[in-house]
């Protein structure tokens, strides 16, 4: 008898029999193919947790891995072990998780039950993923998901993947100061929602005896070798399959079809009637899987019609249409072993119980595919802003699930706040609901409080439930209200409405769950986008000056861009300094266009004015601030180009430090870039020298200074811009300064791409001056 059973006797089921095949050790032909191709050694690692946060590798302990055969004369310690575990407690499939050696990943080791593909997207997990294996061993806790709804609102990652009717289990396997990993079971749909102690104990003593068992191991250091899945053997051959020559007469002389599939969704057996139905020879179809070997059954939809059917153990059932017209009905009876799939024609099925097949059952008009999931998971991790998203859930998710229109309302200061809508008419009926308290008793505020979905079919159940919800009638018969909670707080909620009544079955229930669990969390990171995103621009706008003040006889202009790429804030800066009797101008670029750079930006901005005030030199000026930067403690560099102005005598003193040249464009439009003297980046050399030049500036001169995202671009020729830009210059230097500034931006092919920050001054002598 299994460990644990205490002498007493229990009634044979899966687990038993899967345990007898455990006990047999099936030779290594017998594998199926699948299975041989993981035959590797893994090495396994306890790992020390005595202060509460996620486990890492210590010590190599125990081998283990899936696809191999245990080695000879010694027990197959770790699929006996979930072999008997779901025997105790009757579960229907399971794994047991080891952590690698080295890096906090958990790695399946062995599976019973179910095939291995079926949780191939989880065959190796870091311990941050949001599954409850890995939330078990980082919170060494057991962790329980009681349904389908419940593993949607919590783990959405898992219920696009398996949107099926089942509960799971999930229980670190440690010892008081290791942890070695974890192992989860998995019950049919019909389980209760609550775990019952009897099982709860269970779970817990069993991952107890296996975490010290593989203590044992190590510290004996016996290596534990890899260990073969457990899905339990189909039958083979018709009397295997029907126990007696008689059965598969009788079987043969029916006259709707029957095929048998194994867990793998292969045809062990197939009837005379049932080739017919599908067009395929008997000889074609054994051993293949009928979406393979049946052309017009090739669609993810009738895969995944299969694996509901066995992760659920309910009876399942779909109408698929054999070219060029003829409906048939499917309807797969599911075990432990496998499904028997019964086939005939839709039309008797519907003159025998008296009602045409579901329109829902037709493919195509299902609700949402795993395929179509999938992409819509994909697509909303491409939205960036909080409009984007509700730009694609308009888009793509409500046609998909057949709504006509949706609110998403986000909670802020306790209240909720309409973040967008599509689809009503008139938007005061959605405006209603902008800064409603979440205390009132509405159907937004409650699936938000609760984080349990809520689903109306009708306009009367909805009134029923809230009266006052006739005062604000949106013209909709049927509404599903989604929670949308992220990263285990809330942050909206997600209103789909329905032109019609509109019923919403329990399959329906769970993917719309799970769509709220993708749109939370897409909104969740378009939120903070957008919060990053409007700090940004407000940092932005308080380092760079609101207005420019010139001195008399100078006219002024400037703009700053900022590069499409990243938080659109930047170290480019310019300021006009309007000092007596001089005035001075500066711009300047700091390495990078992040909030780094945009605070050292500020603090040179502040130490030229600051040092310009103080009436030092422009040579001076330069000296000081390179200085300040050095300082400073700054690992960045800044380019900076200074200049004072006399307009009285038409003369400007410049500095620079590694800066692009600037272009002067005389009275007469010609445009000459001004080649001046200068010293390295500011923030390099301490004892860096910055010589001046004195330029020309007569009446109508005008003097464009740019940073270099004006002009630098991948593929393109700095000289070559530089004669575009000077161009430019030349032909609209006439215009007014605040219009020749739009030029110069909008027409700069670099300043469209905008790999980099952008900032323009202009600075025009008058010809009153």
């Amino acid at each position: 008898m299994c460990p644990g059973e205490r002498g007493k006797r229990r009634r044979p089921g899966a687990a038993s029999r899967t345990a007898l095949a455990v006990r047999r050790s099936p030779p290594r032909g017998s594998l199926d193919p699948e299975d041989a191709t993981r035959g590797r050694t893994r090495r396994w690692s306890g790992v020390s947790d005595t202060t509460g946060a996620p486990p890492t590798p210590t010590a190599p302990g125990p081998k283990a891995g899936a696809g191999a055969a245990a080695r000879p004369g010694r027990p197959p310690l770790l699929s006996f072990a979930l072999a008997s575990l779901m025997e105790e407690v009757q579960a229907h499939s399971g794994a047991i998780y080891l952590l690698a050696a080295g890096e906090p990943v958990l790695e399946i080791a062995v599976t019973a039950g179910l095939p291995r593909a079926f949780v191939a997207p989880w065959e190796r997990v870091g311990l941050s993923t949001p599954i409850p294996v890995a939330e078990a061993v980082r919170e060494r806790r057991l962790v329980w998901v009681g349904g389908e709804e419940e593993m949607a609102r919590r783990y959405p990652r898992i219920s696009v993947v398996l949107p099926y009717p089942f509960a799971l289990a999930a229980v670190p396997v440690a010892t008081a100061d290791t942890v070695y990993g974890a192992l989860y079971v998995t019950w049919p749909g019909s389980h209760p929602t609550v775990l019952s102690d009897r099982e709860r104990t269970e779970l817990t003593a069993a991952a107890d005896r296996l975490a010290k068992r593989l203590a044992r191991s190590a510290r004996q250091q016996r290596p534990l070798r890899a260990e073969p899945d457990l899905p339990a053997a189909p039958p083979s051959g018709v009397a295997g399959t029907m126990g007696t020559v008689e059965a598969a007469r009788m079987v043969g002389r029916l006259p709707y079809g029957l095929i048998s599939l194994d867990l793998h969704g292969r045809i062990a057996f197939a009837n005379s009637a049932a080739a017919d139905l599908l067009g395929v020879q008997v000889a074609d179809l054994l051993g293949t899987q009928p979406w393979v070997s049946v052309p017009w059954l090739n669609d993810p939809m009738y895969e995944d019609r299969y694996r509901a059917a066995l992760i659920s153990q309910h009876v399942t059932s779909f109408v698929a249409l054999k070219p060029p017209g003829d409906w048939l009905s499917f309807r797969m009876y599911p075990s432990t072993t496998g499904l028997t799939t019964r086939i005939s024609r839709a039309r008797a099925v519907a003159e025998m119980v008296g009602a045409l097949p579901r329109a829902d059952a037709v493919p195509g008009s299902r609700l949402v595919t795993i395929s179509q999931l999938l992409s819509l998971a994909g697509a909303l991790t491409e939205a960036v802003g909080v409009q984007d998203v509700v730009q694609l859930v308009a888009d793509e998710v409500a046609p998909a699930v057949g709504s006509q229109a949706l609110v998403i309302l986000g909670s802020r200061g306790g209240r909720l706040h309409v973040l967008g809508q599509r689809g009503y008419d008139d938007p005061r009926t959605v405006e209603r609901f902008d800064g409603l308290p979440l205390a009132e008793r509405t159907p937004g505020t409650h699936v938000l409080n609760t984080g349990v979905p809520a689903f109306f079919e009708s306009k009367q159940q909805l009134e029923r439930l809230y009266p006052g919800r006739d005062d604000t009638p949106d013209g909709f018969a049927a509404w599903a209200y989604l929670p949308l909670i992220a990263s285990g707080r809330p942050v909206g909620t997600c209103v789909l409405a329905y032109a019609e009544p509109h019923v919403f079955p329990a399959d329906e229930r769970a993917v719309l769950t799970s769509l709220g669990g993708l749109i939370a969390q897409a909104l969740e990171r378009a939120l903070l986008y957008d919060a990053k995103n409007q700090l940004a621009h407000g940092l932005q706008a308080a380092l760079l000056p609101h207005s420019l003040t010139p001195p008399p006889g100078i006219e002024a202009a400037a703009r700053y861009l900022p590069a499409m790429h990243g938080m659109e804030i930047g170290g480019d800066f310019y300021d006009l300094v309007p000092t007596r009797p001089l005035a001075a101008a500066v711009i300047g670029d700091v390495q990078g266009h992040n909030v780094t750079a945009a605070g050292l930006m500020g603090q040179i901005r502040t130490g030229v004015r600051a040092f310009t005030t103080v009436g030092q030199a422009p040579e001076e000026v330069m000296r000081s601030t390179n200085r300040l930067l050095i300082d400073s403690g700054a690992d960045l560099f800044a380019s900076c180009l200074y200049l004072r102005l006399d307009p009285e005598r038409g003369r400007a003193v410049m500095a620079r430090a590694g800066h692009p040249p600037p272009l002067l464009r005389r009275p007469d439009g010609r445009v000459r870039v001004l080649d001046l003297a200068g010293g390295p980046l500011l923030g390099i050399d301490a004892e860096a020298t910055y010589p001046t030049t004195e330029v020309s500036l007569a009446p109508g001169s005008v003097l464009a200074l740019y940073t270099d995202g004006l002009v630098e671009s991948p593929g393109v020729d700095i000289e070559d811009a530089l004669v575009d830009l000077g161009e430019l210059l030349a032909e609209n230097g006439g215009q007014p300064l605040d219009k020749l500034a739009d030029t110069l931006v909008r027409h700069s092919a670099a300043a469209q791409e905008r790999v980099d920050d952008v900032a323009v001054l202009l600075l025009r002598a008058c010809p009153d001056g």
